[in-house]
């Protein structure tokens, strides 16, 4: 691989770890468009099927895009920050978040991720003093949720997306995966009959993972996103319990979201 110094001596040097390869393989996806897989092998000294579980791994945590005979960098389009969508329909976000924080039963456990409609959810939950415990990979929900005594937070580790003031990636969805809890509350970029999706690099991941781990599961979302389509699927119609938003769905969704038995909860 181009930028290894010339004077490392390959046979020698001792070989990375699982978690260490995958950091060096997204480091190098930094640094170019595309990574093979032989190179990949012959730089870790390990062999090409080790290198495609890596990478496979990589991809489902929304990391990188497998490609034929290796790896690429994500390219995404322009989708607006943590920050501007967190001052857009403040209003109709702040119903949303109170009618979700209402399902909330004290002292349950929960999984929040990050997204400005979830952290509305976590500022109602914090001014109602509910007791709780929460897992999330958002720190401006995880400070939001600090602001009350009742609450007790738990911060996934991971990778951090400053755009999004949150984490990512294998070590939050690995840690995701060792709780199990009663409710997930979670958004996405879109909700069409094939499911809910998601537009953010990594958030996909994530999402399924909380929705895995959930006992009851929560779409918070605001109603123009209905009949949207994000880049990465994170589930289907029937993983959710419900969802809740600021307007009824369009009547084909509608329709869907019955016949998947899932609860539509309009925040007026």
């Amino acid at each position: 691989m181009g930028n290894i110094p010339t004077d490392v001596d390959l046979e020698t040097r001792p070989k990375l770890r699982k978690q260490e390869r995958r950091k060096h393989i997204l480091l190098e996806l930094r640094l170019r468009p595309h990574v093979r897989i032989s190179e990949l092998a012959d730089h870790f000294r390990v062999s090409a099927e080790t290198v495609r579980r890596d990478i496979g791994k990589l991809s489902d945590d929304g990391l990188l895009d497998r490609a034929h005979g290796g790896a690429s960098a994500i390219i995404s389009g322009r989708y607006p920050s943590f920050n501007e969508r967190a001052t857009d329909r403040v209003n109709e976000r702040e119903r949303i978040g109170r009618l979700a924080a209402n399902l909330v039963q004290p002292g349950e456990t929960l999984m929040v991720d990050s997204g400005a409609t979830t952290l509305q959810l976590a500022r109602f939950l914090a001014f109602d003093g509910t007791p709780c415990t929460v897992f999330t990979n958002s720190f401006p929900v995880a400070m939001a949720l600090g602001q009350s005594d009742a609450a007790n937070v738990v911060v996934c580790p991971g990778d951090y997306l400053s755009s999004e003031s949150a984490v990512v990636g294998t070590d939050a969805v690995e840690f995701l995966q060792r709780h199990s809890v009663d409710r997930c509350l979670i958004g996405a970029s879109g909700l069409s009959e094939g499911g809910p999706s998601e537009t953010i690099r990594g958030f996909a991941a994530v999402k399924r993972t909380m929705l895995r781990q959930c006992r009851m599961s929560h779409l918070l979302i605001d109603g123009r996103k209905f009949g949207r389509e994000g880049l990465a699927q994170i589930g289907n119609l029937s993983d959710l319990t419900s969802v809740v938003s600021d307007q009824d769905p369009t009547a084909e969704l509608a329709k869907s979201l019955r016949h998947s038995n899932v609860e539509v909860l309009v925040a007026r």
